[in-house]
């Protein structure tokens, strides 16, 4: 990597050999003419590399560039004479008179002049004697030993002071870094919570040390420009190319400054419209927290639909006051911001449309009620407790150690059973099956499995638990056992259904009943038909 002096060499080199290479336009044709339509040659009087005078017509029948060349050899005439070498005007009749010790070195015509930028003769015919008097001076100085030794001391003076704002900003940024490290990284790491640090201090002071040196190098270059300006414009063999470097720097600062200037009120408005937005944004949210706790009744609102309501509302608050400030944004109208702006919306266009069938399907649960957070559902294979449902997926607890997270397009597709509305305010609806074969007395499976319900810690009396026979199957009956649970914790869920199992295992043992379900692959010998007095065994006799 190159050393910090070795760079800035490299780069006032490169920037003062593309400002020496620059070729200033011609002035050939008048403001606001396209140079096509030009029809008269024009002629430049040159003494160096400045431009003293264009002559833009013909005069008495000598063309521009012989009048040019005329100038130029009354010029070195004049020159070769010595003399004060003082140039001066005269206005006669015919135009205005440039003159170099009181004699003749041409005639500026109004055909020389551009009308339409309101230049006058006489201002051009100045602008020509003011650039000739110092180019002139500049000769002189070129060949005045005084004059280069002042010129020597004011550089070297430059150089001094160039070297020490090098100096200084090279301190600057060695205490930036210090300072970075020592005070901004020490706040960073007292940001914590619950003992945890929430900001990476390694990574925003390195930020910071770059942001910090990428504005040093920005001041070191500029120095550069300020330094090359003032030794150019000061050794007389080059004050055309510090003129031209001081007009380029004089040209960027008015060009940066009237940017500025007319992005704004531009920015203005999109501050405005981005504190209204704001403003409406909390007033909404407000709102919608206070339906979201329970505080405030608003028409269909609920505390359900009241969060998935603020987010829409947040987004489509963003959305709007991104349309009404776009066109306030500085290059909002270039093509290269259009074409930016199109390239993003196509790709979100192209990549997001599984992003909104989900966000879709996530609005349509939550404003459908189908799901709440607590409850206890069982969708396609998947089974356990709502523990969040938000707009892309929704997460069940399934209480056996793992946490089961579903796209809500899978779960909008699919069939939801939800075992937490069953009228009770709290607690779930717990099922158990069992298949038994016809030849045991349904009365006494009722029986059986009331009692394991009964003998089951967490199942509650009221409502009190029953048996649906769901199924009269070709081998078997299928039994169903309802009953209801106060219990709110996923694990205890489980571990309540796996308890009840264990009590009907316990129970169906006790009185000789087998749970195996019998299937047939050929008529058995005797009929599997229970007689009437067999209908009630104990401990079914008093079920009637």
């Amino acid at each position: 990597m190159l050393a910090p002096v070795r760079l800035l060499v490299l780069l006032t080199i490169l920037v003062f050999s593309a400002l020496s290479q620059a070729q200033t336009t011609p002035q050939a044709t008048l403001a606001g003419q396209p140079a096509a339509a030009a029809t008269v040659a024009t002629a430049e009087l040159n003494v160096g590399a400045r431009t003293i005078f264009v002559f833009r017509s013909s005069l008495a029948g000598f063309p521009a560039q012989d009048r040019a060349d005329g100038a130029r050899k009354r010029l070195d005439k004049a020159i070769a004479a010595g003399g004060p070498q003082h140039a001066g005007t005269r206005s006669i009749g015919e135009g205005t008179q440039v003159l170099l010790d009181g004699q003749l070195l041409f005639l500026v015509t109004a055909n020389d002049v551009n009308t339409l930028a309101g230049d006058t003769v006489d201002e051009v015919a100045q602008e020509a004697a003011t650039a000739l008097n110092r180019v002139l001076l500049e000769r002189r100085e070129q060949g005045s030993p005084r004059a280069l030794l002042v010129a020597g001391a004011w550089c070297l003076a430059a150089t001094l002071g160039y070297w020490l704002v090098l100096r200084s900003l090279g301190i600057l940024h060695r205490r930036v870094r210090a300072f970075t490290k020592r005070s901004v990284s020490r706040k960073l790491e007292q940001v914590r919570f619950q003992d945890v640090a929430l900001l990476d201090s390694d990574y925003i002071v390195r930020i910071l040390r770059q942001l910090a040196g990428l504005l040093l190098w920005a001041l070191r270059l500029f120095a550069t420009f300020l330094w090359l300006t003032f030794l150019l414009g000061h050794i007389p063999y080059f004050h055309d190319w510090g003129d031209r470097l001081r007009d380029y720097l004089v040209a960027t600062g008015f060009d940066i400054m009237g940017g500025i200037g007319r992005a704004l009120p531009g920015l203005l408005v999109v501050a405005v419209i981005a504190v209204l937005a704001r403003m409406a944004i909390r007033t909404a949210g407000s709102i919608l927290k206070r339906v979201e706790r329970g505080e405030l009744e608003v028409g269909w609102l609920d505390q359900d639909t009241a969060p998935p309501t603020r987010r829409l509302v947040n987004v489509a608050i963003v959305l709007f006051a991104l349309a009404m400030a776009y066109p306030y944004l500085p290059g909002s109208h270039t093509a290269a911001f259009q074409g930016v702006t199109v390239l993003a919306g196509v790709m979100v266009s192209i990549g997001g449309s599984s992003l909104v069938a989900q966000g879709a399907s996530g609005l349509i649960l939550m404003y459908t009620r189908t799901l709440r957070k607590g409850e206890y559902v069982r969708i396609g294979e998947a089974e356990g407790t709502v523990v969040e449902l938000g707009m892309f997926e929704t997460r069940l607890r399934t209480g056996l150690g793992a946490e089961i997270s579903l796209p809500n397009a899978l779960v909008l597709s699919n069939t939801t059973r939800n075992f937490s509305r069953t009228g009770v305010e709290d607690g779930f609806a717990l099922e158990a099956a069992v298949t038994v074969g016809y030849d045991t007395p349904w009365r006494q499976v009722h029986a059986l499995l009331l009692q394991a319900a009964r003998d089951t810690q967490g199942i509650l009396p009221e409502p009190a638990p029953f048996i649906a026979q769901a199924a009269l199957s070709d081998f078997y009956i299928e039994y169903r056992l309802v009953a209801q649970s106060g219990v709110l914790d996923p694990h205890e869920r489980v571990a309540l259904r796996s308890r009840l199992h264990g009590r009907i295992v316990d129970e169906f043992n006790r009185h000789g009943v087998q749970l195996t379900s019998p299937h047939y692959m050929q008529e058995p010998a005797t009929s599997h038909v229970v007689a009437p007095e067999a209908w009630a065994p104990a401990p079914a006799d008093a079920v009637r």
